[in-house]
């Protein structure tokens, strides 16, 4: 999942950064709230952690702009104002939830997960593929019940390619999902991050579709099993296959 934190705090940013990615997301970070409010209007994010009290521009201003443009990412609050009548400007202003400031950090990724949820069956803290099963929380991958040793860059390909089960996703867009914004992203670097992970995991499980990308599949799902039966043609080109 891809996370776009707004904190202007270096120190506490930092801490979100690594915690987050951690947990086996792709995280992008803003400082202020004009960077925050353009990267929520043209990039596609999974949740926002964002602070009210930015420079430039406060958080509720942002929040108001990216709600009354239609972006309607999961976004937690994150402030040091506690008073009540502050949680109702910021639920008003169309967030889904807030967390004063101090906090423990495993109860801020327990309700990045809880907001993740909302956004369907692949925002599971578990995904599973045949015999590969993929825990965001505790961020493990156990193929057959055995842990499987990952790099960070190769676990969040899994996690996209996981999550999207079955979808045939281009070079360009699992590079995205890996790199921030504004790093340096090379598309080509993903066949050698596919080759690393097509080693450690059963066969037959990334399977290359050729000029349009990769896509995960159950061992021994193939494209005769998964294609549909009632095509006359079809049937003629597999006899038996229903």
């Amino acid at each position: 999942m891809r996370i776009l934190i707004v904190e202007d705090e270096p120190t506490l940013c930092n801490q979100l950064e690594r915690a987050i990615t951690a947990a086996g997301h792709t995280v992008e970070c803003a400082s202020d709230g004009i960077t925050a409010h353009h990267l929520g209007d043209v990039e596609d994010f999974d949740a926002v952690v964002l602070d009210l009290g930015l420079p430039a521009l406060d958080g509720l201003s942002v929040l108001r702009r990216w709600r009354a443009a239609h972006r309607n990412m999961p976004v937690l609050i994150l402030t040091a104002r506690s008073a009540w009548h502050e949680k109702v400007a910021g639920m008003d202003a169309g967030a889904d939830d807030y967390l004063a400031k101090p906090f423990h950090m495993e109860e801020l990724l327990a309700r990045l997960r809880a907001l993740l949820r909302r956004l369907g069956e692949h925002a599971s803290a578990q995904w599973q593929c045949g015999p590969i099963l993929l825990d965001t929380r505790q961020a493990r991958v156990l193929v057959d019940g055995m842990p499987l040793q990952l790099t960070s860059h190769e676990f969040k390909l899994l996690s996209l390619l996981m999550q999207r089960k079955g979808e045939v996703l281009s070079r360009t867009e699992l590079s995205e999902h890996i790199y921030p914004q504004d790093g340096d992203r090379d598309s080509n670097t993903i066949e050698v991050f596919v080759g690393r992970l097509r080693r450690k995991l059963p066969a037959g499980c990334i399977e290359t579709v050729r000029g349009l990308g990769y896509r995960l599949v159950e061992p021994g799902c193939t494209e005769r099993t998964r294609a549909p039966c009632a095509c006359a043609c079809w049937r003629a080109c597999w006899p038996g296959c229903c």
